[in-house]
């Protein structure tokens, strides 16, 4: 039974930062494109980064390159999203989610989700 598990989420003030881990369990993920997306009340749901497990390749948005970084530790089996510098607009309950093979920013694409963490982010 294939489980992705969000942590990390909480209040931080504008500036901060915050660390989102995403634990993946329950299959080998080697071939697997993981990906971070969030979703606003009231908003689409929206890519954010992602990362392709064999070779580490990251893919961002012009929103999230430079402030955030996805990466990912294969003995521990879990993927990182370090956030810096948030904003305000940044607030929002952030998902990972595993696709097989390819990269994609299309959440229909992506085969597992997690359940999701808050991230709220006060001016």
């Amino acid at each position: 039974q294939v489980q992705l598990v969000e942590s990390g989420g909480g209040l931080v003030q504008a500036g901060g930062s915050l660390r989102l881990s995403c634990a993946a369990s329950g299959r080998s993920f080697s071939e697997y494109v993981m990906g971070w997306f969030r979703q606003a009340p009231g908003k689409e749901r929206e890519f954010v980064a992602a990362i392709t497990w064999s070779t580490g390749s990251t893919y961002y948005t012009d929103s999230s390159k430079g402030r955030f970084t996805i990466s990912r530790d294969s003995a521990k089996n879990t993927v990182y999203l370090q956030m810096n510098s948030l904003k305000p607009e940044d607030t929002a309950v952030y998902s990972c989610a595993a696709r097989y093979t390819y990269y994609s920013t299309a959440a229909s694409d992506y085969d597992y989700w997690g359940q999701g963490t808050q991230v709220t982010v006060s001016s």
